[in-house]
């Protein structure tokens, strides 16, 4: 029973990794990329990492995948975060179909403000 959830955690954590990269190639600017990987690819390894523990149980590659998950959930959104602020203070515009800057309206007002 156990190798079978794995299985799915692995297919469906495959494809998560999949729909990621594709997002990373049809995405039209950094921001959008980053979110694609951020979302799609932590996701998906997470659910590799846990179908592998799901197929192997409590043994040292099990715990191992299990810490490598936690590590992946900790730093990923927060290397993403870091990473778009970067671009935004380094003046990458945002795509021309983007609806809303919310960054730059909170800049302006604390701008106004002080």
């Amino acid at each position: 029973m156990s190798e079978t959830i794995g299985l799915i955690l692995l297919i469906v954590g495959m494809l998560f990794d999949l729909f990621g990269c594709i997002g990373l190639v049809r995405l039209p600017d950094i921001y959008n990329r980053l979110q694609a990987a951020t979302k799609c690819v932590t996701l998906g390894t997470c659910m590799i990492l846990i179908g592998l523990f799901a197929m192997t149980g409590i043994s040292s590659a099990g715990i191992k995948a299990v810490l490598c998950a936690v590590f992946v959930l900790l730093t990923s959104p927060v290397a993403a975060h870091a990473l778009a602020r970067a671009a935004y203070r380094a003046g990458i515009r945002l795509w021309d179909g983007s609806v809303v800057d919310r960054y730059a309206e909170i800049t302006r007002k604390k701008e106004t403000e002080s």
